[in-house]
């Protein structure tokens, strides 16, 4: 039997590199670089590694921790810092990153004074907002911002960036995308400067692509989700021609046993303060699991096997019913469930959940 440590995470490095490739090619084929965003895995480095060999140009996330982890596992790539800096951390950033995505513009000066100082020149992707309201410049006030910019020495203005989906559920359209192409031409045409990054948003904007509708001018997205998971949450599909099982997540069996489906006794709230609600279907095969909310986001992760059924959870315990199941379950044996962006995300950061490498 497999030891495990409260759960084992597998990943195939293999399929990760598969996936970087495929979509490096589909987008290059269009004339769009591909930043590999790592921030959805706590950059772990052997799955930088195997997103690196499938040829993206370059890394992102969105923390410094990361960041200084990868420069120190030696990673030398071009990385994008993919959260708008902290005021506290612009040495690092400096330091540590080629380009930093950005839309304070007390932000961007506090850059760089610290470059100047590094005697470095830092990269300013200026963020705008198209619709999703969460960060970024509003579009008319776009003009004046990179205006306000070319006037510090110490950094450089090389693009413009939008974030889609992430807050607002706002999807990629020819229009928001467009409108920020549109921005790049008239801050060119205005200030005589060239905008070599359009960056257009993320997994999302791969239906554009696929659909050759990304409007022109758009040369840069970071994919993080599509690499990982073959799947795209804000359009809300599995993407075909992606793998979508790179990751899978084992837990073991602790205790099988037949009881009823609905608790017996006065109830009152469970230890996270919610009321539960219980409906009878009678007596179940119910298995509980090595696993729990200390664990990993339990919304983020479904049985494999499509006739188990995850009931609930505890920090400690994840209650399964497996009436309805085929497989001969046993106590010890290990269940095993796909997850999806916040089931890796927690999964990846838990140090009670071991991690297995396959491939690579």
């Amino acid at each position: 039997m497999e030891e495990l440590a409260s759960a084992l995470l597998e990943i195939d490095l293999d399929k990760i590199r598969r996936n970087t490739a495929q979509v490096k090619k589909i987008c290059e084929q269009q004339g769009i670089s591909v930043l590999g965003v790592t921030k959805g895995f706590s950059a772990i480095p052997q799955i930088v590694a195997a997103m690196v060999a499938g040829g993206v140009d370059g890394l992102a996330d969105a923390r410094m921790e990361n960041i200084i982890e990868l420069r120190n596992y030696g990673f030398d790539q071009s990385i994008t810092l993919l959260r708008i800096p902290q005021l506290s951390s612009v040495e690092n950033v400096v330091r540590y990153t080629n380009v930093s995505v950005n839309s304070e513009l007390t932000v961007i000066k506090a850059l760089a004074q610290v470059a100047e100082t590094l005697q470095r020149q830092h990269q300013i992707v200026l963020m705008i907002d198209v619709g999703d309201l969460r960060e970024g410049v509003m579009a008319e006030n776009v003009l004046t911002t990179a205006r306000q910019i070319l006037r510090l020495p110490g950094v450089k203005l090389i693009g413009l960036g939008t974030n889609m989906g992430c807050f607002g559920g706002v999807l990629p359209s020819i229009d928001n995308l467009g409108l920020l192409v549109e921005l790049g031409h008239i801050i060119e045409k205005q200030l005589g400067i060239q905008i070599e990054i359009i960056s257009g948003g993320g997994t999302s904007t791969l239906s554009l692509v696929e659909t050759h509708t990304v409007p022109a001018g758009v040369n840069q997205l970071r994919i993080g989700e599509g690499i990982l998971l073959g799947t795209d949450s804000t359009n809300n599909r599995r993407i075909p021609w992606l793998c979508d099982d790179a990751f899978l997540l084992k837990a073991e069996v602790i205790e099988l046993k037949a009881k009823p489906s609905v608790p017996i006794g006065d109830i009152g709230r469970d230890a996270f303060g919610n009321v539960p609600q219980f409906s009878d279907v009678g007596i179940r095969k119910r298995a509980i699991l090595a696993l729990g909310k200390q664990d990993v986001i339990i919304e983020g992760i479904t049985p494999v096997d499509e006739n188990l059924n995850i009931l609930g959870a505890s920090s400690d315990h994840l209650i399964v019913d497996a009436t309805d199941s085929a497989a001969n379950i046993h106590v010890g044996d290990a269940i095993c469930f796909r997850l999806n962006y916040s089931g890796i995300l927690s999964a990846s950061q838990s140090k009670y959940i071991a991690r297995k490498f396959n491939g690579g």
